[in-house]
C-alpha cells in the first residue's frame, strides 16, 4: 500500500493510543462482532467484543483488588486462552505490564525472570502452570497472588496465594458496583510511551534480557503492516504460537486490536490441524519449523498413496514448481496450455491439499523467526497460498522488512516498511532505526547501549545487504557467518535449511568455520523415517534403534548428497558441501538448553557439548562413544548413550566457469 496522507494519519492517531483503548473502540463500534473463539469441548465457544470489555474490566477491578498497581509486572503462562488475551488487557488497563512466558518452560527456568522482573503476580492456564508456580514461590516468595483459569485437578489444592479466575471476576465484580467508574479512569491515566509489554529473549549467548515496548512502538509497526496488506475486522486468525513469542503476540493481539478481526483459540496442539480446518484463517502466521512439519505430513501421507495417486500428485506438483509461484504473482508469461494444467493441479491436488492443510482460505501467510529454506519456500507457494517472508526480532516490533505483493522472491526478506531505515555498517552488520525500537533492555542499560548508538540505530546482529532492487537479503547471524580455512563464505544457517527441506530430517547443525571442510549433525524426523522403515518392514524398538539402522543412515547420506549437488552449482556456497555426517542419538531439545524455546539450534552450545563428536568427525574416525545427560519432562536426569557411526558424503566438482556466470 502507498504512502497515501490517510495512511499516515491513521498511523500517527493510533500511535497516540493504547491497547485497553482500543478494545474498548471496538466495543462500543461493534458490540455483538466476534472477537475471540475458543474450542472446548469440541464446541467452538465465542466471546464478543461487548462480552470481552465486561471481562476485562472485571478481571482489572479483581487484580486491583489484590493489590495490583501501575508500573507493576505480570507473568502469563498457558496456551492461547481467551482468558489470558482478556487479563493482558486488563493488566494493562490499569497501567501495568505483562510479562507472557513460555508454557513448556520449567520452573527453574522461569525463576531468572520473575527474580529480575520482580514478578508477584501470575495468571496461569491449568494445573500444570499451577505446579511450576508454586515451584518458582519456593525459590521466589515474593510471588504472592497465582490467579488460574481451569480448575480440574485443583480442588485439595489449599494454598492462600492461589486464586481461582472465577473468584478474581466475581471480587472485580464487587468493586465495580462500588466503583462503576474505576476502570475507564484507570484506562484514561494510560500514555502511549508507557510500558505495554515485556518479552524475555531466549538467552542464548547469557542471560535472557527483558525488552519493553511501549504501545505506541508496538502499535505504530502494526498498523503499517496492517496498512501494507489490507487487513480487516474480517479477516479469521488462529493463535497457535506461544504466547511469549513477539511474532505471536503482534499478530493475533496488536493486529487484533488494530482491526478488530476474531482470534481462534485452538482446543489443544493435538486438535491444532482438525481447527485450522474448521476455522479456515484467511491470515496465517508460521515459522519454519511449522511448515516444515507441514510439509513432512504431506510427504508421509503421499507415500502411503496407492500409485496411480502418487503419479498424479508428482506430475502436478512438477507444474506447479515450475509455474505456480509466477501465476500468483500475476506473471503474464505464463503460457495458456501451462495454466491449463496447473487449473486442473489445483482441481485434483493443490485444492485438496490446500484444504487438508487447513489453508483454503488463506489470503495472506507470513514466515518469520529464522531463515526459510527456498525450497520450502517455494513448495508452498507453488501450490498458490501466498507465502511471505517478513525481517524482524523482538526488540524491533517483528516489522522490519516485508515482501510486497508482485514482488516475492525466496532470496531476500523485502524492501524496509514505511518508516524504517535500513543500512548495513563497515562490518556487514544490519543496522536499523525504526519507531518500533524496543525502549530499553529491563534493568540492564549496559545492554541496551550495546544494541541502540547515541544515533538510535540498532544493531541487530545479522549480517546481510540490500539489493539493487532495495531488497534486504539475509545471509546469517554475524556471529555464525564465518570462512572455511580456504577462504570461502561458510552460512551454517543456509546449508541447514537446506538439509531440513527433506521430511527424513528434522534437524541439522553444520559446522566449518574456520576447518577445511563442512560436517553435520543430523537429527531424524522420527514419523517420517518410522513410516519410511515400517513399508521396508524394517524393524525398530524407538528412536535411537530407527536412528543406528544403516538403512537410515543410507537414506539420510542420500538426502545430504542431494543437497550437495545443488551447493556445487551455486559459486558462493560450493566449498560449503558436507563431507562427513552423523545421525545424533537422541533428539535436540529445549530442555537440555540444545534449542532455543523457538526451537531455533543453538550452534555454539552444542559444538561444545559434543565436541567429542566434531573431533572425531574430522578425524576421519569411523565411529564415536557418546553419554549425554537429559532431562525428561518431569524435571527428572538421566542419560542416554550410544556408538554413532561416523559417515562419509559425497562432494561434486564446482559448476563450470561458464555456468557460474550465467
Amino acid at each position: 500500500m502507498g504512502d497515501s496522507p490517510g495512511d499516515a494519519a491513521q498511523v500517527r492517531e493510533l500511535g497516540n493510543t493504547t491497547f485497553p483503548r482500543l478494545a474498548w473502540r471496538h466495543a462500543a463500534e461493534r458490540p455483538q462482532a466476534p472477537a475471540l473463539r475458543e474450542k472446548d469441548l469440541g464446541i467452538w465457544q465465542t466471546l464478543t467484543w461487548h462480552d470481552l470489555k465486561v471481562e476485562v474490566e472485571a478481571i482489572a477491578a479483581g487484580l486491583s483488588a489484590q493489590g495490583l498497581t501501575r508500573g507493576a509486572h505480570v507473568a502469563l503462562v498457558g496456551e492461547n486462552r481467551p482468558r489470558l488475551y482478556a487479563a493482558m488487557i486488563a493488566v494493562q488497563a490499569l497501567g501495568a505490564v505483562p510479562v507472557p512466558m513460555y508454557q513448556d518452560a520449567a520452573a527453574q527456568e522461569m525463576v531468572f525472570v520473575f527474580e529480575n522482573a520482580e514478578i508477584h503476580y501470575a495468571i496461569v492456564e491449568d494445573q500444570e502452570q499451577v505446579d511450576k508456580m508454586l515451584e518458582v514461590r519456593d525459590r521466589y516468595p515474593a510471588l504472592g497472588c497465582i490467579v488460574y483459569d481451569d480448575p480440574r485437578g485443583l480442588r485439595n489444592y489449599d494454598r492462600p496465594e492461589l486464586f481461582s479466575y472465577e473468584g478474581l471476576l466475581e471480587m472485580g465484580r464487587g468493586l465495580l458496583k462500588s466503583h462503576p467508574g474505576f476502570v475507564q479512569a484507570e484506562i484514561d491515566k494510560g500514555s502511549p510511551e508507557d510500558a505495554a509489554s515485556m518479552f524475555y529473549t531466549s538467552g542464548t549467548t547469557g542471560s535472557p534480557k527483558g525488552v519493553i515496548h511501549t504501545h505506541r512502538n508496538l502499535i505504530s509497526m502494526s498498523t503499517v503492516a496492517s496498512q501494507m496488506e489490507k487487513l480487516t475486522s474480517a479477516e479469521e486468525v488462529l493463535a497457535y504460537l506461544p504466547m511469549a513469542w513477539m511474532g505471536q503476540n503482534i499478530f493475533s493481539y496488536a493486529q487484533w486490536l488494530i482491526n478488530g478481526f476474531t482470534v481462534n483459540c485452538p482446543e489443544s496442539q493435538a486438535t491444532l490441524t482438525a481447527d485450522m480446518r474448521e476455522i479456515g484463517p484467511t491470515y496465517y502466521f508460521a515459522p519454519p519449523r511449522v511448515l516444515e512439519a507441514l510439509l513432512t505430513q504431506v510427504t508421509i501421507r503421499m507415500e502411503d498413496a496407492a500409485a496411480p495417486k502418487r503419479r498424479l500428485y508428482e506430475y502436478f506438483m512438477a507444474v506447479a514448481l515450475r509455474v505456480g509461484g509466477r501465476i500468483l504473482d500475476g506473471d503474464g508469461s505464463v503460457g495458456l496450455g501451462d495454466r491449463l494444467r496447473y487449473a486442473m493441479g489445483k482441481l485434483f491436488v493443490y485444492g485438496p491439499l490446500r484444504n487438508s492443510l487447513g489453508m483454503s482460505r488463506v489470503r495472506l501467510a507470513y514466515t518469520a523467526g529464522e531463515a526459510i529454506g527456498p525450497d520450502l519456500f517455494v513448495f508452498y507457494r507453488s501450490l498458490g497460498i501466498n507465502l511471505k517472508q517478513l525481517y524482524g526480532s523482538t526488540e524491533t516490533a517483528v516489522f522490519v522488512c516485508v515482501q510486497p505483493d508482485g514482488q516475492v522472491r525466496a532470496d531476500t526478506v523485502g524492501p524496509p516498511v514505511r518508516g524504517v531505515e535500513v543500512k548495513v555498517s563497515g562490518s556487514g552488520e544490519l543496522l536499523i532505526r525504526s519507531p518500533g525500537l524496543l525502549r530499553e533492555y529491563y534493568k540492564n542499560p549496559e545492554a541496551t547501549l550495546e544494541v541502540k548508538d547515541a544515533d538510535g540505530w540498532y544493531h541487530t546482529g545479522d549480517a546481510g545487504y540490500l539489493d539493487a532492487d532495495g531488497h534486504l537479503r539475509i545471509i546469517d547471524r554475524a556471529k555464525d557467518v564465518g570462512k572455511l580455512a580456504g577462504g570461502q563464505m561458510f552460512a551454517p544457517k543456509y546449508v541447514e535449511n537446506k538439509l531440513k527441506f527433506f521430511p527424513f530430517i528434522k534437524e541439522a547443525v553444520a559446522f566449518g568455520d574456520g576447518r577445511d571442510r563442512v560436517m553435520a549433525f543430523v537429527n531424524i524426523d522420527f514419523d517420517a523415517c518410522a513410516n519410511w522403515a515400517e513399508r521396508r518392514n524394517l524393524s525398530y524398538a524407538g528412536y535411537v534403534d530407527l536412528a543406528s539402522r544403516p538403512e537410515i543412515r543410507t537414506l539420510i547420506q542420500e538426502c545430504i548428497e542431494k543437497v550437495n549437488a545443488d551447493l556445487a552449482a551455486d559459486p558462493m556456497m560450493s566449498a560449503s558441501q558436507v563431507s562427513r555426517f552423523l545421525i545424533l542419538h537422541k533428539e535436540l531439545d529445549a530442555d537440555d538448553d540444545e534449542l532455543t524455546r523457538t526451537r531455533k539450534v543453538r550452534r555454539r552450545f552444542i559444538g561444545q557439548k559434543y565436541q567429542v563428536l566434531t573431533d572425531a568427525l574430522y578425524a576421519g574416525l569411523p565411529e564415536q562413544y557418546i553419554e549425554t545427560q537429559v532431562r525428561f519432562e518431569d524435571g527428572r536426569v538421566g542419560s542416554v548413550s550410544a556408538t554413532l557411526l561416523l559417515s562419509d558424503a559425497k562432494t561434486f566438482a564446482p559448476a563450470p566457469a561458464q555456468r557460474r556466470a550465467a
